[in-house]
Order: structure tokens, then sequence, then C-alpha cells
């Protein structure tokens, strides 16, 4: 699978402001030192600080061409986590405005190196970020849009099962393949010794894999994700398989 965006960048960039009012929102409205439990130490006011720090990490990396050095980490003195993410959004947000998607922009992911990849990741980061933040301040959380969720899915698929386990060196101990079947779109995922690969596929293909996990886009994409507990989607067939894919992408995204 390529990994490009299945939706249009200029929608991905509507979530990203979309998706960054919501989680400001959800930040004010709860104490800052707040627990929140799908991302394991952090506090909602360190989860806007993180998500502040991502955005500075993705404009260095494409205004400076590497992954960038001595970026200011933290709020400066006197300065809010909400000041702070916002400064580090109107960085982030002039750059994806200012060239084309597929333009070359450095980036840590080989098979796409453009300003569309950052676009993308950035969306997905804030929407991950902002389900975290409305769970852990018992807010109804909103529902992600069938067309983003699917988008995600795909990404998680292609840039974190299959790009980041390699890179950290990191593959199955049995060889397993599993079904995604959700909104239309079907996608496998195989992992095995030294191997973890993900791809499109058709309907009849997805329900031959060893397991096959069904559900709704939003649940799928929070599932993979680990926002979700297990009773979230379908799982049919291994368990076995579908257990070894979902640890691994816990690894892939720690």
């Amino acid at each position: 699978m390529a990994g490009q965006a299945l939706i249009d960048h200029g929608r991905l960039l509507d979530v990203l402001g979309i998706e960054v009012e919501l989680m400001m929102s959800t930040a004010l409205s709860a104490p800052a030192d707040t627990p929140v439990p799908t991302t394991p130490g952090l506090t909602i006011g360190e989860v806007i600080r993180h998500v502040g720090g991502v955005y500075r990490v993705a404009t260095g990396w494409m205004t400076e061409g590497h992954r960038p050095r001595g970026w200011q980490e933290n709020p400066a003195p006197g300065q809010s986590g909400e000041e702070y993410l916002r400064e580090g959004l109107a960085s982030l947000h002039r750059e994806l405005t200012s060239h084309d998607p597929a333009e070359y922009a450095a980036g840590w992911w080989p098979a796409d190196r453009t300003y569309g990849f950052w676009c993308r990741r950035m969306a997905h980061e804030t929407t991950v970020h902002r389900i975290d933040l409305q769970n852990a301040a018992n807010r109804i959380v909103d529902e992600v849009a069938e067309d983003v969720a699917l988008d995600g899915i795909d990404e998680i698929l292609a840039l974190w099962f299959a790009q980041r386990l390699p890179m950290l060196g990191l593959s199955g101990t049995s060889t397993g393949t599993v079904g995604i079947r959700t909104g239309g779109h079907n996608w496998i995922a195989r992992a095995g010794p030294g191997e973890t690969i993900a791809w499109h596929c058709s309907a009849e293909e997805a329900g031959r894999a060893d397991g096959l996990v069904t559900g709704s886009p939003m649940a799928v994409y929070e599932w993979l994700w680990g926002r979700r507990g297990h009773d979230a989607v379908t799982w049919q067939h291994s368990d076995d398989a579908i257990g070894q894919f979902w640890a691994l992408l816990r690894l892939a995204t720690r």
C-alpha cells in the first residue's frame, strides 16, 4: 500500500483545526492534573504540551530538512499550555499551507516524504489525543467522520504497522494474517518472523484471512490506536492472529 491519504489534504487541514478546538475546550473543562488513562503517566495538561511539542517537531522537519534539535520542548516561563499549543499550531499551519501537498518535505517515513505526509500525520495525531482528553475528562467523545476514520485506519496500517515496526526491528513470532473490514473498505495485515506488511484487498480476501476484525469505521480506528477495548469490534476466526496483530500495534504506537 502506498500510504498516501485517502482524502483531500484540505479536508485534513480542516480536521486539524477542528480537533485542536475540541482538545482545548476539553482541556479547559477539567483540571490540568487529571490523569489520561490512554496515555499512561500523562495528565491532561501534559498531553496538551506534548501535542504542542509534536507540532514543533513536525514543523522543524519541514523547515530544517531533518529532525529538529534544540526546539522548545515546553512552554516558556509564564506561557500557558494553551498558548504553547496554539503557537505551535500557527507555525505548523503556515508551513503546511505554504506548500503543495505533493512537494518534497523531509520526514521519518521513507515511503512518503511530502508535505501531505505531515498534514495527514498531524491531523490524526490531534484526533487521537482529542479522544484521549475527552475520555479522561468524562466527556462524550465526539464522532470521527467516516472518511477521516477510514483514512486513519489506512494510515496506522501503512505507517505504523507496515513501516514503524520494521524501523524498530520488531515483527511477529508466528505467521498470521488479519483482515480488517469496515465502511466498504478492506485491508490485510500480515505478521511473521521478520515481516509486517499491510495492503488494501477485496472483501473476499479479507474474509479468507486467519483472523477478521469488523466494526464501524470509528470503532475500528479507536481500537487500532488502543483507545477502545476489544468489545468495540468483532473478532472472527483466529484469536491468536488478531491478538498478535493488536500487540504489535501497541509496540508500534507507544
